[in-house]
């Protein structure tokens, strides 16, 4: 057995741990980086759930099947007709992982590029003193001064209906449907739920969402879940909410589920596949962190400070794996944070600045605290709001679903929130995130030239709402 030593290792390459490896060897530590995830080929496949199984191969798949909506029902608004058309699902799947594979090779070319040092395995702790932690991967030992955990997170289950990825379908299952199934049936109606609701309705599935809390994406806005939630139903989703699950049987003819609704009326739902979405778990197990005495909390998560250092000294962790939303750039940022602490530089991650985004139609993006949070904190504040079916630029795209919203401080005018849904609002939310960076007030965007036309002249509109001026609504 061979044993290697290095300045930093990091176990998994998803986007919190390749991010982290890159800016370490950037700063001139000597790297490595451990991953086990792998291709159809057995070969590597870096990237981690974002990559694979994540954000990269559903918005593909969104893309797609947006494609074949407009060309099924709004290419005729454009004067275009369409005849004898046609839907292979086989090549959209091959299409999404041809694209994934895209992003595996481009960050092992960017290992190459920055010097880590790439192993192709499961790491776990095996030892170690403070700056000589030991990892195992594969017949080889890594020791490293420093460590940054980054092993992610898994879809979870309903307790006793593990996944079979054929009719029990998570993330990773819903991305690998061969046939658009009839009847569509999804638990949980929060972001991947949503999103592979939306790519199997556009084909032609029967959807029908299932979720527990009583409110649609609690997390929104109020007034933007509820634009959200007029649209998704417009498009036929069905949503159910307040939903108590009951008994799930499979069959050789598809899913049955059992449940009640928000007034305690027993229903059925019989269904070919069911997707299951109610949240994620901290990818721990096989770690071995008790080998190092590492700290978890009661979700198996990794217990770490506000910096991601953990409970034993040289050993951090970051992304899923660790408090705060699972997003694939909130990991990103503190990756590239740690490695700059590790450095001896000062990284920063500002938690109230992360954005947000649903990939449905409408989007649905944003920053910062919404007007719920606002009122429950007692703070002063203004709202102002521009429909995008006052935007230009919208009305020539034919999709004018939606709204910009500013918060702001009721006597500075600083900008506490911005609130979109909407078409490209995952674009948009940007300038927010840098307005509130620079700790702009409303008044600031409003002054700022946008272009015309633009999507963007909505976000200058609704800042100049704020004080009951808008120009073009």
């Amino acid at each position: 057995m061979t044993t290697t030593s290095f300045d930093v290792i990091v176990i998994g390459a998803g986007p919190g741990g390749y991010i982290a490896a890159i800016r370490a060897a950037q700063l001139g530590l000597k790297t490595a980086c451990i991953d086990a995830w792998t291709n159809a080929a057995g070969g590597p496949a870096p990237g981690g759930t974002c990559t694979n199984v994540g954000c990269i191969p559903s918005k593909a798949l969104l893309q797609s099947s947006e494609h074949y909506e407009h060309a099924a029902k709004h290419f005729a608004d454009h004067g275009i007709g369409v005849k004898g058309l046609s839907l292979d699902v086989a090549k959209m799947v091959g299409r999404k992982d041809d694209v994934v594979k895209q992003n595996n090779d481009g960050i092992l070319y960017l290992f190459k590029k920055n010097k880590v040092t790439f192993f192709h395995g499961t790491g776990s702790f095996v030892g170690g003193t403070a700056n000589a932690w030991q990892v195992k991967v594969g017949e080889q030992v890594l020791t490293g001064k420093q460590v940054v955990v980054a092993t992610g997170s898994s879809a979870r289950a309903l307790p006793g209906l593990p996944f079979d990825e054929d009719k029990i379908l998570s993330n990773d299952g819903a991305l690998r449907i061969g046939a658009v199934p009839k009847k569509l049936g999804l638990i949980g109606a929060g972001v991947i739920g949503l999103e592979m609701g939306s790519v199997w309705r556009r084909l032609g599935a029967e959807v029908t969402v299932l979720e527990g809390l009583p409110a649609f994406l609690g997390a929104v806005d109020e007034q933007i879940a509820r634009e959200a939630q007029k649209a998704f139903v417009r498009q036929g989703l069905k949503i159910e909410l307040g939903v108590k699950v009951g008994e799930v049987k499979t069959s050789k003819k598809g899913v049955s589920v059992t449940w009640t609704n928000a007034k305690g009326e027993a229903q059925t739902l019989e269904v070919d596949k069911l997707i299951v979405s109610i949240g994620r778990v901290p990818n721990t197990t096989g770690l071995n962190a008790e080998a190092v005495g590492l700290k978890l909390d009661e979700r198996g998560a990794i217990i770490v400070d506000a910096d991601c250092r953990s409970s034993v000294p040289g050993i951090w962790a970051v992304g899923d794996v660790v408090r705060g939303p699972m997003l694939a750039h909130k990991a990103e940022e503190e990756g590239v944070a740690v490695a700059e602490r590790i450095a001896g530089q000062h990284g920063h991650v500002d938690f109230n600045l992360i954005p947000w985004v649903i990939y449905t139609s409408p989007e649905i993006a944003w920053v910062g605290q919404t007007e719920q949070q606002l009122k429950a904190a007692g703070r002063a504040y203004k709202a102002g709001t521009f429909p995008f079916m006052a935007n230009g630029r919208a009305r020539a795209l034919g999709d004018t679903t939606g709204m910009v919203k500013f918060l702001a401080d009721a006597k500075t005018d600083e900008i506490l929130g911005v609130h979109i849904v909407g078409p490209m609002a995952s674009e948009l939310i940007a300038e927010a995130c840098v307005a509130m960076a620079f700790r702009a007030s409303a008044e600031d965007i409003a002054r700022i030239c946008h272009a015309h036309p633009s999507l963007s002249e909505a976000t200058k509109e609704a800042a100049l709402a704020v004080d009951k001026r808008t120009l073009n609504f």
